[in-house]
């Protein structure tokens, strides 16, 4: 894991995506296209906004998104789906696919069946991703699932991670907040051939402590990423304030 403290959330979303930017562009030189994942929420904010302004030939890129709530429409303001669409897919220019989970499907297996199968002829060439308060990785909260193998599977959000999201504003109170998830799993973030973690604010400390300097284990969820081949967590001083001296500096 490569460890990149930046001055500021900008700085950070900034950097952050130009690495991510030339991963992408090195998979559409070498084999003609790109598979991306991209997350949501406050700590990918300046990410996208970075990465928008990439110079990509994103009639080249796959994205695919990272989780959603199941039974949330579209039109909610907490939907990932339309926080992708209007921060990334509107914003560049002729995207070649955008492959968005549709969590308020009637059947939620019929629709993993059909995103397991479109993600099966794709290899990840980047995935944008963060860390939850409770250490989750996309939606798997702890104790997460080291083992399964699917690329996305149903999940049950713990009540950290939902006070988290209502914390963040999306939800009024606790109980607006859906108690289940369609999920990237552990295993394919893990298969992705490059990581980017963007992370920020004091209140994501603790978790950054234990993915960083904590053993792996599966009650903190990003601590797995110690063994990614090609991982960098980009941080803010605020995200970084509990590292050692010489990890944080």
């Amino acid at each position: 894991m490569r460890l990149c403290v930046h001055d500021d959330k900008t700085t950070l979303g900034e950097i952050a995506a130009c690495e991510g930017a030339d991963a992408i562009r090195t998979a559409i030189s070498t084999k003609g296209g790109a598979a991306i994942v991209l997350a949501t929420g406050v700590s990918q904010f300046e990410m996208l906004d970075a990465l928008v302004r990439e110079e990509i030939d994103w009639s080249r890129v796959t994205a695919f998104h990272l989780d959603e709530y199941i039974g949330l429409g579209v039109d909610h303001p907490a939907s990932f789906r339309r926080y992708l669409e209007e921060r990334f897919v509107r914003r560049v220019a002729g995207l070649g696919a955008f492959v968005a989970i549709e969590g308020d499907v009637a059947d939620p297996n019929a629709e993993l069946i059909r995103l397991n199968r479109r993600l099966s002829v794709e290899t990840i060439d980047v995935c944008f991703a963060g860390i939850g308060e409770n250490g989750h990785l996309a939606f798997n909260d702890p104790p997460a699932d080291f083992d399964v193998d699917e690329p996305f599977i149903q999940v049950e959000l713990d009540a950290a991670c939902r006070r988290q999201q209502m914390g963040e504003g999306w939800f009024e109170t606790i109980d607006d907040v859906p108690s289940r998830a369609i999920s990237m799993s552990i295993c394919q973030m893990m298969a992705s051939r490059k990581l980017i973690l963007s992370v920020s604010d004091t209140r994501k400390a603790k978790a950054v402590l234990g993915a960083v300097e904590g053993p792996i284990t599966n009650t903190l969820p990003a601590s797995i990423t110690q063994k990614h081949g090609d991982c960098s967590l980009h941080l803010d001083p605020p995200a970084a304030a509990l590292l050692g001296a010489d990890r944080a500096g």
